[in-house]
């Protein structure tokens, strides 16, 4: 079996050649040797049940007079460090647009938020995942800049086109310009910028380039990154004539940068952003040993949202059932909310487009926006659902108890912790948010509505509330995770059998890896009561004791080899067998 450094200089070499791979190796040698690698090493389990991760900005929580990361880190270690391990903090560093996605400097704290000491801070209560925002850098970074006055190298960093060049073909997730013209001391260049004019895309054939990304990678894993996340990950390679989207050297690349991580730092686990369909998504866990350990589980908030639209989860278990990671080595980053909208690119060739269009439909009467992408022919078509996911599936109009749109919301929250894969739980699906359509009309961007900040006592007051929406949502949260991460049948590599029970249900079976414990989880995603039949032998859950729920903690005794069940509406059961 090869060693990380010789899958490294084959994975350059396929993208470089021999000859510019010798020279980047030989460049990068003394980054390596100068690697903090004490106390790194495998774990025993990388990941585990125990594994919840919370999705959230680092301004999330605020309080007056304080850093916001140290606002958060000391309001997450109240509220929920007894039941979380993980936090994702989204794009922390100096920006100039997108909520942190513009990023000016790599290896610097937003200053306005904190500096390293307090994220190291919040790493000593919870596994810390980074964002890798490498596609593309603020067009004020000091790079651009220097592109701009035509400095060396920072004039290899960046992809200059003419602009009667035909890019018809390249796939495009957004819909303003591909090209942006900017003054540099040579005159008007035109830049290349898939997301945004401020978001200038990075040139990953510049070998200079690459010895960047490489050092703010090590530089992520040196301030207590556990885990990082690539991304838009698949636009990162350019070939005019191309779609320039999951092009070979874009594999390489990211087979590189695991090779670096498992040479020096073999703990360190990459996720790929690739908002994508299906079959595309999960080309990046590659030959399951060798690209991304993780990848994020597109499919899953569409699906799982039409599933409760339809009151059908038909399409749901037919998708689930093609659910396999490729080794032991990867699982998926299971979600069904974040920082930006529901993707609706995922359910091409799951959903038929009349299906798809009634989602956006759903999107915009429940208070939400669209946001759109352009096609070769110029058209346009639905890229993502702007909206707080509790009010995806609940209507605010509509005259109906909280209650019930409460439940509605937790079965879909069940879904997302029981099915196999590692769970990310959006900050604003944990406490319950609905729709912040005040801050669109502020910003006149449609993602802000799912990007409110909070101050903290006005959040911990709502949370003691027994009649707000954010207590009721809080507590049925917090007693999911807890079942959750106490039950080794969810381990993110044990088995997932999908059972196939009525449209009504979405149902599966859980094993632990070494197959002792089974447990049965049933999703009512109707708004009616649902009996079912359960064939406790064929499915191995059949014992000599009960069967007990690990959510409310009831025991069912079987009468025999089946068993008969009653869910309420958007009732859940999770059934372990004795």
């Amino acid at each position: 079996m090869p060693t990380p450094v010789e899958r490294l200089r084959a994975h350059l070499t396929a993208v470089y050649g021999s000859a510019q791979t010798s020279d980047v190796l030989e460049q990068l040698r003394p980054r390596l040797e100068a690697f903090d690698a004490t106390s790194r090493g495998v774990a025993q389990e990388r990941v585990s049940e125990r594994d919840v991760i919370l999705i959230t900005y680092g301004d999330q929580i605020q309080e007056p007079g304080r850093a916001p990361l140290q606002s958060l880190g000391d309001a997450l270690v109240a509220l929920t460090g007894d039941f979380l391990t993980g936090v994702h903090i989204l794009p922390f560093y100096p920006y100039t647009s997108d909520d942190g996605f513009s990023v000016v400097d790599y290896k610097a704290v937003n200053p306005a938020w904190g500096d390293w000491t307090d994220v190291q801070r919040l790493g000593g209560s919870f596994r810390l995942m980074f964002d890798a925002v490498i596609n593309h850098i603020s067009a004020e970074s000091p790079w651009f800049q220097a592109f701009r006055r035509g400095e060396a190298p920072y004039t290899s960093y960046f992809i200059t086109v003419p602009p009667e060049t035909d890019l018809s073909a390249v796939v495009r997730p957004r819909t303003h310009p591909l090209l942006t013209p900017v003054e540099t001391s040579d005159g008007v260049e035109y830049v290349w910028t898939t997301f945004s004019a401020d978001q200038i895309d990075l040139n990953y054939a510049s070998p200079a380039l690459l010895l960047e990304i490489f050092d703010t990678l090590l530089f992520y894993v040196e301030q207590g990154a556990q885990l990082i996340r690539l991304d838009a990950i698949g636009f990162m390679w350019k070939e005019i004539g191309t779609s320039c989207l999951h092009l070979p050297q874009v594999h390489e690349l990211i087979k590189a940068m695991r090779a670096l991580l498992d040479e020096v730092a073999p703990d360190v686990l990459l996720v790929t952003e690739t908002n994508v369909p299906h079959r595309e998504n999960i080309s990046y866990f590659g030959d399951g040993y060798d690209e991304a350990q993780m990848v994020y589980n597109f499919t899953l908030p569409p699906l799982t949202l039409h599933a409760f639209a339809t009151q059908d989860a038909t399409a749901l278990t037919d998708w689930a059932e093609t659910l396999a990671a490729p080794s032991d080595q990867t699982t998926f980053f299971n979600f069904m909310a974040s920082h930006d909208g529901i993707g609706l690119r995922p359910l091409e060739g799951i959903l038929a487009p009349d299906a798809v269009a009634a989602l956006a439909e759903r999107a915009q009467r429940h208070g939400g926006f669209v946001n759109y992408r352009s096609n070769p022919d110029g058209s346009q078509t639905p890229y993502e659902l702007n909206i707080v996911y509790f009010d995806a599936l609940n209507d605010p109009a509509a005259d109906e108890t909280i209650a019930r749109q409460v439940d509605r919301f937790m079965a879909s929250q069940a879904i997302l912790l029981s099915m196999a894969g590692v769970p990310g739980v959006y900050v604003h699906s944990l406490f319950g948010s609905r729709n912040w359509r005040e801050g669109v009309a502020q910003t006149k961007q449609n993602r802000t509505i799912n990007r409110r900040k909070f101050q903290r006592a006005d959040l911990e007051a709502e949370l003691l509330d027994p009649s707000s929406i954010r207590h009721r949502v809080f507590h049925r949260y917090r007693r999911l995770i807890v079942a959750r991460t106490g039950e080794r049948a969810f381990h993110p590599q044990g088995e997932m059998q999908v059972v196939r029970l009525s449209p009504a249900l979405f149902s599966y079976v859980r094993a632990a890896p070494d197959e002792s414990i089974r447990v049965l989880c049933l999703h009512n995603v109707t708004d009616s009561e649902q009996a079912a039949t359960v064939d406790l032998e064929a499915l191995g859950l059949r014992g000599a004791g009960p069967l007990v729920d690990l959510i409310s903690g009831e025991e069912i005794i079987p009468g025999g080899t089946t068993i008969d069940l009653t869910l309420p509406p958007y009732g859940v059961y999770w059934l372990r067998g004795a």
